[in-house]
């Protein structure tokens, strides 16, 4: 048999795509496709409805219950969250010093800085704790409207409000377990350059959530 037909014949463990691309990481973007459509028609609901609200506590304008006469601030706290969204940014950064260490974890590291940048699981953990910290800060958003008499029933704004961000804030929490299920394979076996399509594309869906923070807190927080 020719040498040629004996290496083609030959078992392969790489899943490529006719395109050329690995079959995982056209999954992960067509995931974040569906997942794109679905924060679309979120958004969309929250801005279809935005201002149609008939009682408060309101966003952005202060609010009279003619009711009782209780005054109501606008709710949203824009310097709390602001805190919050450079943290979340902050961890993108943090991902991709991960897979660049992962990328990289085989080259000799002679340096200090160089064994630092190297470290996988400092990146990750730091990723991990930066976005576990952003759900800190959403918690405590969350639990002040609540204290404040915004409850998911309580107008549309709520209604609105709480199904967008809180559905951000489950895509966080989802990516967060992810980051600490690398972590785990990292401190059971060492994550290596073999393993660099795994961290890139966690790294593609912390990326995707990161973005669609943005798109949510200049719409809702910052937009009057």
């Amino acid at each position: 048999m020719p040498a040629s037909v004996a290496h083609t014949s030959a078992p392969t463990s790489h899943h490529y795509t006719t395109l050329g691309l690995d079959s995982r990481k056209v999954a992960i973007w067509a995931f974040i496709g569906s997942e794109c459509m679905l924060f679309v028609s979120l958004i969309s609901t929250y801005l279809i409805y935005k201002g149609r609200s008939i009682v408060g506590p309101f966003p952005h304008e202060t609010w009279t219950d003619p009711a009782t006469g209780h005054v109501f601030k606008p709710i949203l706290n824009i310097p709390v969250t602001s805190a919050s969204t450079f943290v979340l940014l902050m961890s993108s950064l943090f991902m991709v010093l991960a897979l660049a260490a992962v990328q990289n974890k085989e080259k000799p590291k002679h340096t200090r800085g160089e064994r630092v940048l190297g470290n996988s699981k400092l990146w990750l953990w730091m990723t991990a704790i930066a976005g576990a910290t952003f759900l800190g800060f959403q918690a405590f958003e969350f639990t002040s409207f609540v204290h404040e008499g915004l409850s998911i029933r309580t107008n549309l704004f709520g209604s609105s409000f709480f199904t967008l961000t809180g559905f951000h804030g489950a895509h966080v929490t989802a990516g967060v377990i992810w980051l600490v299920t690398l972590l785990a394979i990292d401190y059971r076996r060492g994550l290596g350059s073999k393993d660099s399509l795994l961290v890139d594309i966690a790294a593609l869906y912390w990326h995707f959530v990161d973005v669609i923070w943005i798109v949510i807190f200049t719409l809702v927080y910052l937009i009057k």
